[in-house]
């Protein structure tokens, strides 16, 4: 499948590319919060006000592509928490109202479809609709449920495929308490080098158009997969088993792009069991402008591809041929995604 199309909201810049041309924000914050455009562009206000944080950046990141590359066959969403702020609240008032009468709002934005859903009501978007939420590895469960929907079409066919997340007060004090945060501010620029516990919690909203039509394509999404609590060996031999079932070996990976977060006990994976395997490889990072969420997967791959593209301009000018996007959580659930050049197809 080939990127057509791609837009992200993040703690970046780069709703409108002044991060792709090299204008990094530098954030000194305990959580890194998404730097968001002026959705009254294109989100109506009497809606807007009514849109949850999740939503409203889905919303922001989703609709620019449908406008620019209708008429879509259908949306794919992967999300591990949905607007859990607004899920939160409408709990609450089940309380507080002793389950009377309450305010439908917050339980119609609190559902993880709720993305996809409005998408598809602001865009009449009667197609294929579904959200995957199977926590942080649900962008790459969109991603497969992509491939299999394109690989059932013999015509040119094209999904409106994302990710987001947003950062709730209550779900970053359970992460914090869980060991997951370092809890005090951190700048990214000296994200990746801290050795101390816990990482940096982001969010944002990544969204591409995914084709099986190579015209005028960005990258093609060679494959994507995945395993749930592997070994060392186990998960040097997947690596080894999934590329030899795309007819490539180590030495064709020219670029590997890892998801290290500044975790002193999880970053061994990234340096000590993956990067070994590609000796000749160039080595890129991009949780530092964004955080760590459970779908940030999604910007790893928006960062790879705009790289491709030459579009960022702060990392090396080798251009990559093929490409390997790594990323765990928590170091039980491990996800890859191939990635082409298509300039080089």
């Amino acid at each position: 499948m080939f990127v057509k199309d791609l837009y992200a909201i993040s703690p970046q810049s780069t709703f409108n590319l002044t991060f792709e041309a090299g204008e990094v924000l530098e954030i000194v914050a305990d959580r890194y919060l998404s730097h968001e455009p002026n959705y009254l562009e294109f989100i109506p206000a009497g809606q807007l006000r009514r849109m949850g944080k999740a939503v409203r950046m889905g919303i922001g990141a989703g609709l620019p592509l449908i406008q620019r590359n209708e008429p879509l066959d259908g949306i794919i969403i992967g999300s591990a928490n949905g607007g859990l702020e607004d899920c939160i609240k409408f709990l609450n008032q089940i309380v507080d109202y002793e389950e009377g009468v309450l305010t439908p709002t917050n339980f119609v934005q609190s559902t993880p479809n709720a993305l996809a859903g409005q998408l598809a009501i602001l865009s009449t978007n009667s197609g294929y609709n579904c959200t995957h939420t199977n926590g942080s590895l649900a962008f790459e469960n969109a991603l497969i449920d992509t491939q299999l929907q394109l690989s059932q079409s013999a015509d040119s066919t094209a999904f409106l495929v994302g990710a987001v997340e947003e950062i709730s007060e209550y779900n970053y004090n359970i992460d914090t308490h869980a060991g997951r945060y370092k809890g005090e501010a951190t700048s990214n620029s000296s994200l990746l080098s801290s050795k101390t516990d816990g990482t940096i919690c982001g969010e944002g909203a990544t969204t591409f158009v995914l084709t099986n039509n190579s015209t005028d394509a960005y990258a093609e999404i060679v494959d994507v997969t995945q395993i749930t609590c592997p070994t060392k060996e186990e998960l040097t031999e997947m690596i080894h088993v999934f590329l030899q079932e795309n007819n490539l070996n180590t030495e064709d990976i020219d670029t590997i792009v890892l998801g290290n977060n500044g975790d002193g006990r999880l970053d061994f994976w990234y340096n000590d069991v993956v990067t070994p395997l590609f000796p000749t490889a160039q080595t890129l990072h991009y949780k530092q402008f964004v955080g760590n969420y459970r779908t940030v997967s999604a910007f790893g791959l928006y960062f790879t591809v705009q790289h491709m593209r030459r579009l960022i301009a702060n990392t090396s000018q080798k251009r990559p041929k093929n490409a390997l996007i790594y990323n765990h959580f928590d170091g039980v659930r491990h996800g890859f995604i191939l990635v082409k050049n298509s300039a080089e197809s």
